[in-house]
């Protein structure tokens, strides 16, 4: 059977190397319809570690959304600091979901009040012009407590914003999808046309308003 939890193992020999200051970074909606791409940077004090462990941390995807809010909560109040960033939906569009999800990544680093020794970038792809080590790793969310951290803050901020925004776009369902390209939201997007924060580079978005208004 496959274990789905994150050991110590990396996290501590890149601690013991750099410093205790390890900061995980990831990214939330990279693949949604609507809405911002949010990064979160989080730096959790070694000691921390194992209590998150014991807490089964792990990469944002594999938890549901209301262990993740409580281990949301958790993560902030242990954290040596946390930020998030994000990138628009205009953003998106003009420079390309892989440019603007380094971009929120960037944006939340560069807010934290504590500078981290090394940053754990989830990917293969590292933040442009960061004026601080860095190191990528693919599956980052499965293979690091830092960076799995990251990915449950920025998924939790995010789903919130989305929440919020729902009530002004009725149409979408986006209670339920969360932005995402469910079978309800690409009917509404055939049926309506895009919001004015749906990604128009994505091509489910690239439909026709039949009404006049919807993406105002």
């Amino acid at each position: 059977m496959k274990n789905d939890y994150i050991n110590l193992d990396l996290d501590s020999a890149l601690s013991n190397q750099h410093s205790v200051l390890l900061a995980g970074v990831d990214e939330a909606g990279r693949g949604a319809l609507f809405g911002p791409v949010v990064a979160a940077a989080v730096i959790l004090p070694p000691a921390a570690l194992p209590e998150l462990v014991a807490c089964q941390v792990r990469d944002s995807k594999q938890l549901s959304s209301y262990r993740r809010q409580q281990l949301a909560e958790k993560i902030c109040l242990l954290a040596v600091d946390w930020r998030v960033g994000f990138a628009s939906t205009a953003e998106i569009d003009s420079i390309n979901i892989l440019q603007a999800s380094l971009l929120a990544m960037k944006r939340a680093v560069t807010k934290l009040k504590v500078t981290p020794e090394l940053c754990l970038v989830d990917g293969n792809q590292p933040i442009k012009n960061l004026a601080l080590p860095q190191q990528t790793l693919v599956k980052g969310d499965e293979r690091s407590l830092v960076i799995a951290a990251a990915s449950i803050v920025a998924k939790v901020w995010r789903d919130d914003l989305i929440l919020r925004l729902a009530a002004k776009y009725p149409l979408y369902d986006l209670v339920s999808n969360k932005g995402y390209g469910t079978a309800r939201h690409l009917q509404a997007l055939q049926h309506y046309g895009p919001s004015r924060l749906h990604r128009l580079s994505f091509r489910p978005c690239q439909v026709r308003a039949m009404e006049i208004g919807v993406g105002e």
